[in-house]
């Protein structure tokens, strides 16, 4: 199963292009931020990410990924307030 936070760490690399960008704008460690997509990369079985001297950059599986990333997280909210509509409480 794809982690969606991951998915969304991986959208914000795309948005902001480094790790230590996304990591300052998110309020992580940039090794948390590596080891969170190295994991990423664990779940779907592709390369992600390539090396660019200090950089990364995405590849196109990644690409793909980011494509459907906005999509699945907009569903997964709309399910959320659905949810939470229904007034059932834990």
């Amino acid at each position: 199963m794809i982690d969606l936070r991951r998915l969304a760490l991986l959208r914000e690399l795309h948005h902001r292009g480094t790790i230590a960008a996304v990591a300052a704008a998110l309020s992580y460690s940039s090794s948390s931020v590596s080891q969170q997509l190295s994991q990423l990369e664990h779940e779907v079985g592709v390369p992600l990410l390539v090396k660019s001297g200090r950089r990364v950059r995405l590849t196109p599986a990644a690409e793909l990924l980011v494509t459907h990333t906005g999509e699945v997280l907009e569903r997964m909210e709309a399910l959320e307030a659905a949810l939470a509509a229904t007034g059932d409480a834990v």
